[in-house]
């Protein structure tokens, strides 16, 4: 028997964890009872992207000939699968077909209503129930032709944390089964080859649940937390370190929620660095204290990234949503990071929050702005199926989207107009502070404004303008089209101060061959650039370890750029910052 486990992500870079889950724990109670037919039971994953080619997937699925098919349902990929679960029932209509998810848990009921081709739905956690799912349909073999995969008889009944439709068509729901000790579930990856998951985000799971109320977020309703054994924790993390991964992403909702435990882990991976593997986690910062601070502070640069929700600087926002955050804190911490340059920051915003309306999420903007993370993600509420936000709903006059993602489209407090004017802020976020490609300019042009948001808005309306957005511009037209943007926006030799920043940010990133029209012409410098190069092979005095390269290598593997006050400045690309990646950067100083 051949049981298929679906997984239809984002992107290509991220992987599936909890199908990887679902095939360990139930491989091991395969083992541990092992069923008494001599069919051999095996357990397959299909992963695909949302931007495969449905067909593809369809046509993949149908060569696999599975017995039985189960999909991972999230708001990023249920109409995907809704299409394709449809069009596989047409192909194989005697294969069950279920599905689980958070996407499916909340309203499983209406879920079968809504789509009469499926089978049944796995609710809430789901590696106890999906095994047993197995276990029933190794031992059942699948249902009767004429039942087009409806269960039979009353075997499913007695398994806890399902909802499915009855060869009589009745829908039957077996209530939601309790959580589980997390320790006993195996080892994920140990079902997969790493290989499979070259150049691909590895997701890994210590705690479930959340000490945390927040009104928007499903992982507020399961308030059971649970950690893993923190024994098994170190053997699983030692695995990713060995094998050099580059980064290992918890998924923890709230990591340092249980000071003992992040702090072990912490430890741990600062004591076993392998200098390659990257981890990063979703804390509350308000939580951390002296302890973890100091030894956030001795961590390799680029070891750790942590990811903090802000969500708004707004109080009564805040408070609406309930979720208990001292911002002052936040600053403080976020603040005290910053200053050890080691630790990468990601701060999040959402927009669309109860008693938020344009001028107060300005400010919360501004606010994190200043708290300068290296990301900062502008979100949009979602308004998610089971949630307490989903309730509020109509008290906030919140009108969102009827599909998924359930985004928000506009509250009592900000209208679609509005709306609009933050997508445009957050596409401007993206692409030049998200980036890290504009650090210099954006520094100085933040001054020539009201305020950041106020700059990011102006760069959005040039967009518009001059017809620039919904294209997809190179990275050096991005350069040209920021430079053209100031030019309008300042007039004046203040412009040609700007000249420089770009420039400079261009080449701290790359020593690019195609240079932006903006430049300034290098040719009176050539010989004495070249001059530089042979110099530094005689006697290196800047570029140490470039021992046993000649200084025509030399001038391809650093750059020398002459800027408006005829300064001379090198990048080192062969020396980069540890965080930031960018190339060290110095002033020459040339008889």
């Amino acid at each position: 028997m051949k049981i298929l486990l679906v997984a239809v992500n984002a992107k290509y870079i991220h992987s599936n964890l909890g199908i990887y889950s679902l095939k360990a724990y139930a491989r091991q109670q395969l083992e541990a009872d092992p069923p008494r037919t001599q069919d051999p039971v095996t357990i397959e994953l299909a992963e695909y992207t949302i931007n495969h080619q449905l067909d593809a997937c369809l046509q993949d699925l149908y060569r696999r000939k599975p017995d039985v098919i189960g999909f991972s349902c999230y708001i990023w990929n249920i109409e995907s699968i809704r299409s394709l679960a449809a069009d596989i029932r047409k192909l194989l209509p005697h294969v069950p077909l279920w599905l689980g998810g958070p996407e499916v848990s909340y309203d499983a009921r209406k879920v079968l209503q809504d789509m009469p081709f499926i089978t049944g739905v796995m609710k809430g956690e789901g590696e106890e129930t999906f095994a047993q799912l197995v276990r029933y349909y190794v031992d059942n073999g699948t249902e009767d032709p004429a039942d087009c995969g409806k269960v039979r008889g009353q075997g499913l009944s007695r398994l806890t944390g399902l909802t499915y439709r009855g060869p009589d068509g009745v829908i039957t729901d077996t209530g939601i089964r309790p959580v589980m000790d997390l320790s006993r579930i195996p080892f994920s990856y140990d079902c997969i080859k790493l290989e499979e998951l070259e150049h691909r985000i590895i997701y890994y799971e210590s705690s479930r649940g959340c000490p945390f109320s927040c009104s928007y977020c499903l992982s507020s309703i399961d308030k059971q937390i649970r950690f893993r054994n923190l024994d098994l924790v170190k053997e699983e993390l030692l695995f990713f370190l060995n094998a050099g991964v580059p980064q290992v992403k918890f998924v923890d909702r709230t990591f340092n929620c249980k000071k003992s435990h992040a702090m072990a882990i912490w430890r741990w991976i600062q004591e076993h660095d392998n200098g390659v593997t990257n981890f990063h986690f979703e804390i509350a910062a308000d939580l951390l204290g002296e302890e973890e601070m100091e030894l956030l502070a001795g961590m390799r640069p680029g070891l750790v990234q942590l990811e903090i929700g802000v969500q708004t600087t707004n109080v009564q926002a805040l408070e609406a949503i309930r979720r208990k955050t001292d911002i002052d804190e936040i600053r403080r911490i976020t603040s005290r990071i910053n200053a050890g340059r080691n630790v990468h920051q990601h701060l999040d915003l959402i927009a669309g929050l109860p008693y938020e309306g344009m001028e107060s999420f300005q400010k919360s903007f501004d606010d994190v702005y200043s708290m300068e993370p290296e990301q900062l993600q502008l979100g949009f509420l979602k308004v998610l199926k089971g949630s307490y936000m989903e309730e509020k709903a109509p008290d906030y006059g919140l009108v969102y989207s009827s599909t998924p993602p359930y985004e928000v489209l506009s509250t009592r407090w900000l209208s679609y107009d509005r709306i609009l004017e933050l997508k445009t802020v957050e596409d401007m976020v993206e692409v030049h502070y998200n980036s890290r490609q504009f650090t210099c300019t954006l520094k100085a042009l933040e001054k020539e404004f009201p305020s950041p948001y106020q700059m990011f808005l102006a760069m959005g309306e040039y967009y518009q303008k001059h017809g620039l957005t919904g294209m997809n511009h190179s990275r050096i037209a991005r350069y040209e089209i920021l430079f053209a943007m100031i030019e309008e926006y300042l007039h004046g030799p203040s412009v040609e101060a700007y000249r420089d920043r770009l420039t400079a940010d261009l080449y701290l990133r790359e020593n690019v061959k195609s240079r932006p029209s903006f430049a300034r012409d290098q040719a009176p410098y050539k010989s004495k650039i070249r001059d530089f190069f042979i110099s530094e092979e005689k006697n290196p005095r800047y570029l140490a370890g470039y021992e046993g390269f000649d200084s025509r290598q030399m001038s391809k593997m650093a750059h020398v750029e002459a800027m408006g006050d005829k300064t001379l400045v090198l990048f080192d690309y062969r020396n980069r910052d540890p965080l930031t990646y960018n190339a060290r950067a110095c002033v020459l100083e040339l008889n």
